[in-house]
């Protein structure tokens, strides 16, 4: 190859960029090991990437779901077949039942049946799960002075977040359904469920065992929930407790491994109880058939 004056001429931008190309590379090699090439170029789906979470759930774990062995035996499963009219007469009835679900923040503090909230949060632990890992905990709390500090706790945060830290936007929008950083009904209300979101598991020997896509399967969990909270003619307030979130894991002893993601007031409405005249969207605005 000739490396005349002419011929660098023309080419040496190509060969400055070749040049700073192959030396890029030879560093890379160098500074990775072959352990540390493997784990960063290669997909590896128990590194899910949660930008919400604390930083425990981006570490790499020990193991698979807890409880379940390498191979999990198979067993029949043969559910009851309606016809098309039953089908369609069920699905119409379970539409308006849930129709009437409504967000309520007025409650009653007429007693709830301690086995109709365990039931809910069976009928909760039916969601399917990433791998099965069941990433939940559902922590029920009774005791008035225990709901009391939990409301101490949110007020004092959603004070600062309803003067400071939320956008007047978004203030704006929340003033057509009179809501406010004061929530009574948090000691009102005969339950409180505080659900938790396990960012990984604990082993029986306390190793750290993998969750995926925990927190689809906790949407997915609570879904569940205030449907079987609306069949049992209960209601609740989805309520996110912004930024209260470390003080009251704190206050109830959960583990590290736990973040809270929603806290459900449950109980009957009070009798005076008022909701805003809201109107759903059509099906025609909510499907597309294809």
């Amino acid at each position: 190859m000739d490396f005349s004056a002419p011929f660098l001429t023309k080419y040496w931008p190509h060969l400055l960029i070749a040049l700073i190309g192959y030396l890029s590379l030879k560093f890379l090699a160098q500074s990775l090991s072959g352990k540390e090439r493997r784990r960063r170029f290669s997909y590896d789906p128990a590194r899910q990437l949660d930008l919400d979470d604390d930083h425990e759930e981006d570490q790499e774990v020990a193991g698979g779901p807890l409880g379940l062995e390498e191979t999990t035996e198979h067993i029949p499963y043969r559910p009851k077949r309606y016809t098309e009219k039953e089908m369609l007469q069920r699905s119409v009835e379970f539409y308006r039942l849930m129709d009437q679900r409504r967000t309520v923040r007025f409650f009653s503090d007429d007693p709830v049946p301690l086995g109709v909230v365990q039931a809910l949060i069976k009928t909760a632990g039916t969601s399917p799960s990433g791998a099965h890992t069941q990433p939940w905990t559902y922590v029920v709390v009774q005791d008035f002075s225990l709901k009391h500090q939990i409301r101490e706790i949110v007020e004092a945060e959603e004070e600062i977040n309803y003067r400071k830290r939320m956008s007047a936007t978004w203030v704006k929008d929340l003033e057509k359904f009179r809501t406010t950083w004061e929530k009574p009904y948090l000691d009102i209300a005969p339950y409180l469920i505080m659900v938790f979101k396990q960012t990984y598991g604990i082993g029986p020997n306390g190793e750290r065992l993998n969750h995926y896509y925990s927190e689809i399967s906790i949407s997915i969990s609570v879904g569940i929930l205030l449907a079987a909270i609306q069949n049992a003619g209960l209601v609740t307030v989805t309520s996110t407790p912004l930024n209260a979130g470390p003080a009251l894991r704190t206050l109830l002893g959960r583990p590290v491994n736990e973040k809270l993601l929603l806290l459900l007031p449950i109980g009957y409405p009070a009798h005076n109880a008022t909701v805003p005249d809201l109107q759903r969207r059509e099906l025609k605005d909510i499907m597309v058939l294809m």
